[in-house]
């Protein structure tokens, strides 16, 4: 399978799995800095507890979007314990493209009068 049929095989995205990609995007993270994270982009809309949190992981490290980061970033005292993890280059294509077909799905929103035009378009 061509990683471009991968990549589409993912689309859409649900809104928990997007936001866990955009989050790594900017660097690996543990579970906690995850959720906090993805919080805080959400504007605290979307609130994942541990277990959907883990359990969305474990689908996207199966699937080769994410994995287990081989160095620990944090060196703080707990972070032994801590498990982080990264975006591959298939979970950043799955997480462009994305951004790409919400971009798409805007702009038809905004033809049809559905969201004001930004004052630049």
């Amino acid at each position: 399978m061509s990683s471009t049929q991968q990549i589409l095989d993912w689309l859409p995205l649900s809104a928990r799995d997007f936001h866990i990609l955009l989050a790594l995007t900017d660097g690996e993270r543990h579970g906690y800095g995850l959720v906090k994270t993805i919080e805080r982009a959400s504007g605290g809309v979307l609130r994942l507890d541990p277990a959907n949190l883990y359990r969305a992981i474990q689908k996207l490290a199966e699937a080769g979007l994410v994995q287990d980061a081989e160095c620990k970033p944090a060196p703080e005292a707990n972070a032994a314990r801590r498990r982080y993890y990264r975006i591959t280059d298939l979970g950043r294509g799955v997480a462009a493209a994305e951004a790409e077909r919400m971009r798409e799905l805007a702009a038809v929103a905004e033809a049809k009068c559905l969201i004001p035009r930004s004052p630049a378009s």
